[in-house]
């Protein structure tokens, strides 16, 4: 059995990877932390809970490392840098669900996320956990900086296409929706029923924290230099994201070209649905599970210059976090990647 320890294990992240991780049959979850719920049962928190024994305990990472030899961090931005620091010295491999592993250069994470970042050198060790596009590097990785839910649904639905030459790179806009539990569990007034109930609206317009970290992979996977234009929503739902991504094209495609580059590109695999021709994807139909499905539609109408609308969904909660670290797990100790992840979406 692997032992594992969940490091800020209050927040919705947190009880979805422990969620998780109880019904994995190679994992003993040995140590679950919460500074504000220390002491407390985690039934006391979630309610979901109530067959463990499991309770909260302090963040001591003397005390930590004896217990477990694989830590995901579920802690703040700006709060996982030291941490990981330290598990890392301590021999540990981890996986970072916070943003502060993601951005290869400390100077543009500096400049998004306010702070500074004190350990450049851990960023190079670090592997981008989007299991779809580094697999085999993941394998290997004592740091893995798992992707923002954003980003995930962002990066699924283009990696197909960002390397042909037949897109226009420079015309790329992703249109996001996202539940309010992506805004994680703290209580903010923005959140609160009564202002997202009835209500759909846009926010962090061209200052998103994720519009990094998507132009760096974009990039990364098409040997150039990308630049999109991206805009979240917040919807009146608990969980999901649909993402609605336009890219031009530089020459006349057929759709049935494209649907078979999606095709052939996800073919082996496992969470990446690419939908009939026609269907659309929804939230409801990824909601609790960790796959992320994915349509293609082309716009001809507008002449030569033909536009390409890519959908996907996903679960935030899961492919867009807890799902992704548990999937970039089993492939870091060679389990069956899908091990304690093939749960379909609830019918209604």
């Amino acid at each position: 059995m692997l032992n594992v320890a969940v490091l800020g294990g209050s927040g919705y992240t947190g009880c979805e990877l422990v969620r998780l991780l109880l019904s994995h049959p190679y994992v003993r979850v040995a140590a679950v932390t919460s500074e504000r719920s220390s002491g407390l049962s985690i039934a006391d928190t979630f309610l979901n809970f109530r067959n463990t024994a499991l309770k909260f305990e302090s963040l001591n990472l003397e005390t930590l490392t004896k217990k477990a030899d694989l830590f995901f961090l579920c802690l703040p931005h700006k709060t996982s840098q030291e941490t990981v620091a330290f598990l890392h010295k301590a021999g540990k491999k981890v996986i970072d669900l916070s943003a502060d592993y993601r951005i290869k250069n400390a100077q543009t994470y500096n400049q998004w996320y306010n702070t500074p970042h004190l350990f450049p050198p851990l960023l190079k060790k670090a592997v981008y956990g989007l299991p779809e596009i580094y697999r085999e590097k993941i394998k290997n990785a004592s740091i893995v900086a798992n992707p923002g839910c954003y980003p995930v649904s962002v990066l699924l639905g283009l990696a197909p296409v960002i390397g042909e030459s037949f897109i226009n790179k420079d015309s790329i806009i992703a249109d996001s929706k996202s539940g309010t539990s992506g805004a994680g569990r703290n209580p903010a007034q923005p959140f609160m029923f009564c202002e997202v109930n009835e209500s759909v609206k846009a926010y962090a317009i061209t200052v998103h924290r994720h519009t990094p970290e998507i132009e760096q992979e974009l990039s990364s996977i098409s040997k150039k230099k990308i630049k999109i234009i991206f805009t979240p929503h917040l919807m009146p739902m608990d969980r999901g994201i649909l993402s609605t991504i336009y890219v031009k094209l530089n020459r006349g495609i057929k759709l049935s070209n494209i649907r078979k580059l999606y095709q052939d590109f996800y073919r082996n695999e496992q969470f990446v649905r690419v939908l009939k021709n026609g269907a659309y994807p929804a939230t409801k139909a990824v909601k609790g599970s960790n796959f992320c499905d994915i349509s293609v539609f082309l716009d001809t109408r507008s002449g030569k210059e033909h536009t390409l609308i890519i959908v996907s969904a996903i679960d935030n909660l899961l492919k867009g976090a807890s799902g992704s670290a548990v999937q970039n797990m089993n492939i870091m100790y060679a389990f069956d990647e899908a091990t304690g992840l093939m749960a379909s979406s609830p019918s209604p």
